[in-house]
């Protein structure tokens, strides 16, 4: 693993896109702190750790605090944090099934991808805009209950918070753009993650300071930190799982030498969709919690958004639903079994025992419904975790399942991206192997390679 590590300065491209991804991650950092004006930031620290408000507000503060990196509890300019761009990612991914043009779009490569993507920074910036309103008329109201969190209520306050808010939301895009295309992994992704490892250290001191008080007991304590072990060895098992298809390749007469008649496998992942689908889904329960805020003094208003409260019934359960569906949904969008079907014909490839063509795309989809409803069934019994830790161990809300499986998964995901640098340059990866490549190369790298 040591070698693996000093492979890295061996590759200066990847050194520069690593330093790059910290570089812009450390400015996310510092931005969280940058409080929006007219707001006192203690009584707001005060609020989310559920000292304040007369409403059972604090699973909903705490979770939104906890993705967006501490931010909302600073009320910083990052405060909206990156949900509003995946609220716009998921309209567009649904349009995309229901209006054609959209769907044409998908399919125009790298000039419809682009096209795409400047929908996605318009849609950002209005859902940020109506977020923005609805936290500042929420501030207003938790300002009555809470004197001096709100220092000159009014339109200055609102339209002053609405220009910050969504302002930090454009500038946390750009960011992740930017570590997507000239860094390494997945910059919104990456975002995520590094808010809720903000968080760390800050559960680990109150579960400590707790310990030390007598509210959690050295069995308790101990159960918690097995969990914690038990639910990262598990996400890794899940996210490397696979399921392999055989592929056999018949042989072919190119000029005078006989080509093909290779076996390779075709390796469907349990869990397609990665980390999307509890984001997706995260980010959709949290936009009506911010809607109804609107409506701070109306009955039903408060019903929504006790509904809405991470550890109600009706939460767990639209959570769950929402996880499955963004887990078939995502796993639809990103893998076509017609096209792998018909690329597998062209290079002569087919599945012992199935007939090239229809029949071996009805069969890679059945394979892949089966597996991917495992793979929703692990990421909901992950996700749900924080209502037993809750509910029976008495411990703080982050350490969830949720946050775990973000860390986790992006992780892993980051983790290849370095590798793949390493292996194209012939150097040893994390999880060892060379760079010359197996002989026994998956249907996918070929198709990939055309």
């Amino acid at each position: 693993m040591a070698t693996s590590f000093s492979n890295i300065t061996k590759v200066p491209e990847l050194q520069k896109r690593l330093l790059f991804t910290l570089g812009l991650l450390a400015v996310y950092r510092i931005g969280c702190f940058i409080t929006v004006p007219y707001v006192n930031r203690q009584k707001m620290a005060t609020i989310i750790a559920g000292g304040g408000g007369d409403e059972p507000t604090g699973g909903f503060l705490n979770l939104f605090n906890l993705f967006s990196g501490g931010a909302l509890e600073q009320l910083s300019v990052f405060a909206l944090g990156i949900m509003p761009y995946i609220s716009a990612s998921i309209i567009l991914q649904l349009l995309a099934v229901v209006v054609p043009s959209v769907e044409r779009l998908q399919k125009e490569g790298e000039q419809g991808r682009r096209k795409l993507n400047q929908w996605t920074r318009y849609g950002t910036i209005l859902l940020s805009t109506v977020q923005s309103f609805g936290i500042a008329f929420y501030l207003e109201s938790l300002g009555e209950s809470n004197p001096g969190l709100v220092i000159e209520p009014g339109w200055p306050f609102r339209l002053m918070t609405v220009i910050t808010l969504t302002s930090g939301t454009s500038f946390i895009m750009w960011l992740g753009e930017q570590m997507t295309e000239r860094g390494v992994g997945n910059g919104m992704s990456l975002i995520i993650m590094s808010g809720i490892v903000a968080q760390f250290p800050v559960a680990v001191f109150s579960t400590i300071e707790l310990f030390n008080v007598g509210s959690i007991s050295p069995f308790v304590l101990g159960m918690l930190v097995l969990i914690i072990l038990g639910v990262i060895g598990t996400i890794v098992f899940f996210e490397r799982a696979q399921r392999r298809i055989p592929v056999q390749y018949a042989k072919r007469m190119v000029g005078t030498r006989i080509t093909g008649g290779q076996s390779s496998y075709l390796p469907l992942k349990v869990n397609t969709a990665g980390v999307i689908p509890p984001i997706f889904a995260m980010s959709i329960l949290l936009f009506p919690s911010t809607i109804v805020s609107y409506f701070p003094d109306q009955a039903w208003a408060t019903a929504v958004r006790t509904a809405l409260t991470p550890g109600d019934w009706r939460y767990n359960t639209l959570y769950v639903l929402m996880i499955v569906f963004f887990c078939y949904f995502y796993t639809a969008v990103t893998f076509n079994p017609v096209d792998v079907a018909d690329n597998m014909k062209k290079v002569g490839g087919f599945v012992p025992g199935i007939r090239p063509g229809k029949k071996t795309a009805e069969y890679i989809d059945r394979v892949l419904s089966r597996i991917t409803f495992a793979g929703a069934a692990y990421i909901s019994a992950v996700c749900i975790l924080p209502l037993f830790l809750i509910n029976f161990l008495g411990v703080p809300f982050y350490f969830g399942g949720t946050g775990l499986l973000i860390c986790v998964g992006v992780a892993l995901d980051t983790v290849q991206q370095i590798e793949s640098h390493l292996v194209t340059r012939h150097y040893e990866g994390f999880t060892g192997g060379g760079g010359g490549g197996s002989p026994r190369r998956s249907i996918r790298s070929r198709v990939a390679a055309g």
